[in-house]
């Protein structure tokens, strides 16, 4: 089968939202999505229907940032710190937890939806058993504090596919790769020009580790974020992804774009590996970046309809759902 070519995804549906949408997950092999945002819901959309209607599930007391699906279960986490289970056919709250004490920023779950993993502000990964909701393993491994002695961010954590390792990343570039069933730190990774200390005109920090994820094979891990930073205002660096060979250390691909600034907020892998894709924006649009790993180089760059949070691939690659300001969107292949 041909790859899906990144020059031909154009927007073929389009539903409109008051709020930001922060967090996606899709159910396999449909265009059934789950969706939670600033408005504080947890809602679903099937985007196969003609005339799609957003019918909520229930609600966090602010906003929703992070959601996981574990098979009928969706695992949704918030700035209030609770983590909250849903069972999707019977549309009702199984569960909530007080899961962290500050800001969850994401979920993740296992392919076989036996584990859910958390990640916030308080600098700790936990995993979860979605059956029971108790807690497997609590991960520490990033510091509270930056080197400038202001709080640090938790801000992705990803699974890789065969569900043996999950990544963690923060605020000031590290990364920590764990083994998900013993708990065990395997490797740390550096990715320092992700993280920008302005000392004069703000004394504040900006960028770190915004989106996470393994390639098909687990082999690599892909990291984005945004440069360094002349205007902390405005966003105003090079959108920037870098690819690691995380089990021997090594950097293997820095992508630092000359024409897209702003956060990269998303990073995942065409399903056979035959792309990288970057989505995010900065405070006025939105973007989506491929990238061809093999040759190094940029594939295509596409200006979105809004800036993007959060994005979710089909299995075959040629279709993209994706969330973010104010509005639910489908990119399909067009020629």
């Amino acid at each position: 089968m041909p790859a899906a070519n990144p020059e031909k995804f154009k927007v073929v549906k389009e539903l409109s939202r008051r709020d930001i949408v922060f967090a996606l997950a899709r159910k396999p092999h449909t265009s059934q999505l789950f969706v939670g945002g600033s408005d504080f819901t947890v809602c679903e959309v099937d985007l196969d229907q003609a005339k799609p209607e957003i019918k909520e599930l229930g609600r966090h007391d602010s906003y929703v940032t992070g959601l996981a699906l574990a098979g009928t279960t969706l695992v949704s986490g918030g700035y209030d710190g609770r983590l909250i289970w849903w069972n999707i056919e019977s549309r009702s709250k199984v569960r909530e937890v007080d899961a962290h004490r500050k800001w969850i920023r994401g979920v993740a779950a296992t392919p076989d939806g036996s584990v859910v993993a958390s990640v916030a502000d308080d600098m700790v990964c936990r995993l979860w058993e979605v059956e029971s909701g108790r807690m497997i393993h609590e991960l520490r491994g990033h510091a509270e504090l930056t080197p400038t002695h202001f709080p640090s961010m938790l801000f992705a954590c990803a699974i890789s596919p065969d569900g043996r390792h999950v990544a963690t990343g923060d605020k000031v570039g590290h990364i920590t790769v764990w083994d998900l069933e013993s708990g065990q730190k395997l490797t740390a990774l550096e990715a320092p020009e992700l993280y920008t200390w302005d000392p004069v005109q703000r004394r504040h920090s900006i960028g770190g580790i915004r989106s996470l994820a393994f390639s098909p094979d687990g082999a690599r891990l892909a990291v984005g974020g945004i440069g360094k930073i002349s205007n902390i205002d405005h966003l105003d660096g090079k959108a920037r992804v870098e690819v690691f060979d995380w089990q021997k250390g090594e950097r293997t691909h820095e992508f630092a774009s000359d024409q897209v600034k702003g956060l990269v907020e998303y990073v995942g892998f065409h399903p056979r590996g035959d792309w990288l894709l970057a989505a995010g924006g900065t405070d006025k649009d939105g973007f989506l970046t491929f990238f061809d790993l093999a040759a190094k180089k940029v594939l295509a760059q596409e200006k979105a309809p809004m800036y993007l949070h959060d994005l979710a691939l089909n299995e075959k690659g040629d279709t993209i759902y994706a969330v973010g300001h104010h509005k639910i969107v489908v990119l399909g292949m067009k020629d």
